[in-house]
């Protein structure tokens, strides 16, 4: 079987396509608008792909960095296409560019709720560097979790 999957950069003018992947991916309280995707992507520094599967979306990842850190502000796969290794393949297309960019350590958080989500960070190759007691809207804690760009074993 070939990999029939390709990570695409996206602007302003796709925020209405990743508001609506963005609703596949999370509960009600959590999705992102299409204004929120606007006003995101025409910020400094913000840059963000979706994965096309047989060039269908099926997933979003949007990062912002300054100078030589990152983080990750939203990582989503549409549940259809789940456990095919879209989500990687997002982190990794990012991390290359953010590489290019000169940047060194790639951040995020994970609420602890999220088994999959971190047992896919770790697998990635984050490590937990900090705990945030009560940061979601649910009131679920969140790991911090960080990604060294440069110091990687390929």
């Amino acid at each position: 079987m070939t990999d029939q999957s390709v990570c695409q950069i996206v602007s302003t003018s796709h925020a209405v396509l990743c508001a609506s992947l963005h609703a596949l991916c999370f509960s009600e309280g959590e999705q992102w608008s299409a204004e929120a995707f606007t006003a995101l992507l025409s910020a400094p520094g913000v840059m963000a792909w979706i994965v096309l599967e047989e060039n269908e979306p099926s997933g979003v990842l949007m990062i912002r960095y300054v100078s030589d850190e990152a983080e990750i502000l939203t990582l989503g796969v549409i549940p259809a296409h789940q456990r095919r290794n879209l989500a990687s393949k997002l982190i990794d297309h990012a991390c290359d560019i953010l590489r290019d960019q000169g940047v060194h350590s790639l951040y995020l958080e994970v609420s602890t709720d999220n088994r999959a989500a971190t047992a896919l960070y770790v697998k990635q190759g984050f490590l937990q560097c900090g705990y945030r007691k009560a940061y979601y809207h649910d009131g679920s804690d969140a790991c911090v979790m960080r990604y060294d760009l440069v110091n990687v074993i390929m």
